[in-house]
């Protein structure tokens, strides 16, 4: 069974402060027209600042003959580069923002490596591990987005595949400006199992294995920093409209994790199962997209 890290005692003070420190941080963002196109909208250029002021840049994707249309955030999966407006990254009739989480440009293109991977960047400490920040500069995103001219602040949702289904849930856990989650296939759940056989698994997450080098040390100091991040004790704060999909054939997100996940949630939600590995899925499409106008929607 994929148990969760056992969850450290003020865990939910952890997450208010770091949510509180990126809520309040200055909006600094400015838009500028793209070459890029997608069916339905005009795609922008987004620059903004993060959370230690450092510049991020993304896009934004306008329906057209929407004056307040809903919207979400598309939150990349691991690695450095950027997420497309593409067909999953937009949907007939609604607002989306993406952005790179290490200030690559709004289109960057590049393949995964474990030289260029982050996972045991600042793994350490709770305080300075890389995904505190990026979660924090998602909240950022998710209040940009939200005051876009185009935006409806009051119906923002969050999504993404993986890391970023797992950062979807984590924002609908404690950011109140988003009011509905899509996590397919959502990173970084029942850690207390993964964390036993860590060399089994294969990179991205095998790069913390490499970290701790079989240093009993760095394999404690991981442990207790993941604890504060697992995305099953996360669920249980997201009371958020949520749903999750998961792969049977999954090798990276396993089935056991986002069942995990699913039942730790205490609100409204659903599961998809795909036939599928760690992959994007086209039935991820339509699936999605209902389930935000549904609750986006909602009186």
């Amino acid at each position: 069974m994929a148990e969760a890290l056992p969850r450290p005692d003020g865990f939910a003070e952890f997450w208010q402060e770091a949510f509180a420190e990126a809520a309040e941080a200055p909006l600094d963002f400015s838009l500028t027209a793209s070459e890029k196109e997608a069916p339905g909208h005009a795609i922008w250029r987004l620059s903004m600042r993060g959370i230690g002021g450092e510049a991020l840049h993304g896009w934004a994707a306008q329906p057209h003959d929407e004056d307040k249309a809903p919207g979400f955030l598309w939150i990349p999966p691991y690695g450095r580069w950027s997420m497309p407006p593409n067909e999953y990254g937009t949907r007939p009739g609604m607002a989306s923002l993406s952005f790179n989480f290490f200030g690559e440009d709004a289109f960057h293109e590049e393949a995964y490596t474990p030289a260029r991977g982050y996972f045991a960047q600042g793994v350490e400490s709770p305080q300075t591990w890389v995904f505190r920040t990026m979660f924090q500069n998602a909240v950022i995103a998710a209040h940009t987005l939200a005051s876009l001219d185009f935006a409806d602040e009051d119906r923002i949702g969050a999504m993404g595949m993986s890391q970023g289904g797992g950062i979807a849930i984590w924002l609908g856990a404690w950011c109140p400006l988003v009011r509905a989650v899509c996590g397919d296939m959502p990173f970084l759940g029942g850690f207390g199992w993964v964390m036993d056989q860590l060399e089994r698994w294969r990179y991205p997450l095998k790069e913390i294995h490499d970290w701790i080098g079989g240093d009993p040390v760095r394999a404690a100091q991981a442990r207790q920093t993941i604890a504060w991040f697992d995305t099953v004790s996360q669920a249980e704060h997201c009371h958020r409209p949520t749903r999750i999909s998961l792969g049977q054939k999954d090798p990276a997100v396993r089935p056991e994790q986002a069942r995990a996940i699913f039942k730790a949630l205490p609100g409204e939600k659903e599961l998809a199962e795909f036939d599928w590995g760690h992959d994007w899925t086209p039935a991820m499409i339509s699936g999605n997209h209902a389930w935000l106008i549904k609750n986006l929607l909602a009186p």
